[in-house]
């Protein structure tokens, strides 16, 4: 059998040409199996490229819930009261005029110091305290200690801006002031109740301590708990404090005036002096006082009648504790009153009624043994708080009730 060369060579070798072929057609699909699975560890298709889009999606929500998380858990009742107040609390910056005595070196001698007597001139010093907004037309509260002798009051508002304060209304024996600003929609505090207050309470002292407020345009913020209400003092230079509100939050220099407000917010107490140690002085070690709103507000609509510089009537009242003729022949015992011996002419209490010769046995309903029990109501007496007294007096076999106004009547229209 003749065989071809060609077909001889290639079968010496043991391939032939239709295993070529088939070998060719395996390395191809072998090729392109390669290609598809390098192409998938290499690069991603669009489902593979969604779904990681949106693990990242559900990874950043899950980040951001738990911030907001975290950022709910460091909100709460203190920290959303203060929010509320801060806006409405201002700092007072205040220019006073002070008293100084200049002594001599021949005061006490008997002959020169009538030629050299000690000189008394009056220097402007600069005084700081608290106020806050209590109305969107622009009136302010704050201590009157604060603004006392005041020839201009500058009120700091939550972000720097000054503006002159006018002062309405004053009671020094309470130690309150109203004052007024120029404008309408300010950010006000509302008035609470301070004869609802728990004790251990959390309450909250807004402030400029040391004038901080001059520094950051924003006041302090101090916490505590309400320590005890219903604390009475007696006189403090001439103002009479009574159930007072203690508390615990750090009151300094410079926060007299400003707001104590509780967890929703609202003003309960006008923060005013400190006890450190046993005396009153700027420290504070947490005995802190706050006159109580409820108490204020009473005062309000008078405050706002009287104006800054109204000082009360001249009653016209003379008294003399009764002597034993006298009562003998008045028909009453020495220690059932005093007798009215003076009543000045046009005063408040001539014009109400009261005569000379008249006994008078009451003063808004405490009873006067003697001139020390007038003396001791008059001590009490405020304008701002009690605008007129009610006076009982015994007159020809009778008791007879006369209301003497403390103020001209047009002012208090």
């Amino acid at each position: 059998m003749n065989r071809s060369p060609g077909t001889g060579t290639h079968e010496k070798h043991g391939i032939g040409m239709k295993d070529l072929t088939s070998l060719l057609a395996s390395g191809l699909t072998l090729c392109v199996v390669l290609q598809c699975s390098g192409r998938s560890r290499n690069s991603t298709t669009p489902a593979a490229e969604a779904f990681h889009a949106g693990a990242a999606a559900e990874q950043a929500i899950g980040e951001e819930a738990a911030q907001k998380t975290l950022y709910q858990s460091r909100t709460n009742a203190i920290t959303r009261a203060v929010s509320q107040a801060s806006p409405a609390v201002v700092g007072i910056n205040v220019t006073q005029l002070q008293q100084i005595r200049e002594r001599s070196i021949f005061e006490d001698d008997p002959f020169w110091g009538y030629f050299f007597p000690p000189r008394d001139y009056y220097q402007k010093v600069q005084g700081l305290g608290s106020g806050f907004l209590i109305s969107r037309d622009g009136f302010i509260l704050t201590n009157e200690h604060v603004i006392h002798d005041a020839v201009e009051i500058v009120a700091t508002m939550p972000g720097g801006k000054q503006v002159q304060a006018e002062l309405v209304g004053k009671s020094e024996r309470y130690d309150v002031a109203l004052l007024k600003i120029e404008g309408d929609d300010f950010p006000f505090i509302p008035l609470g109740d301070s004869n609802d207050l728990i004790t251990g309470e959390w309450v909250i002292a807004l402030g400029n301590p040391f004038g901080l407020f001059d520094v950051s345009s924003k006041p302090t913020v101090t916490v505590g708990v309400i320590s005890a209400v219903g604390m009475d003092f007696k006189e403090i230079e001439g103002r009479l404090y009574d159930d007072m509100i203690q508390t615990d939050a750090s009151i300094n220099g410079g926060n007299s005036g400003g707001p104590l407000v509780n967890s929703l917010g609202r003003c309960i107490g006008i923060n005013t002096f400190i006890i450190s140690g046993s005396t009153y002085s700027k420290g504070s070690v947490g005995i802190g006082f706050a006159i109580p709103i409820d108490r204020v507000k009473k005062m309000l609509p008078v405050l706002k009648k009287i104006g800054a510089n109204r000082k009360p009537a001249d009653t016209g009242i003379g008294v003399e504790n009764l002597t034993w003729l006298q009562a003998q022949r008045l028909g009453i015992r020495p220690d059932d009153g005093v007798l009215v011996t003076r009543v000045a002419r046009n005063s408040t209490a001539a014009k109400a009624g009261v005569r000379e010769g008249d006994v008078l046995v009451s003063i808004n309903g405490s009873r006067v043994r003697s001139t020390l029990d007038v003396e001791a109501v008059n001590r009490r007496l405020d304008i701002v708080e009690t605008p007129s007294m009610a006076l009982r007096i015994f007159r020809g076999g009778k008791l007879i009730d006369v209301n003497v106004p403390l103020l001209e009547t047009e002012d208090l229209k």
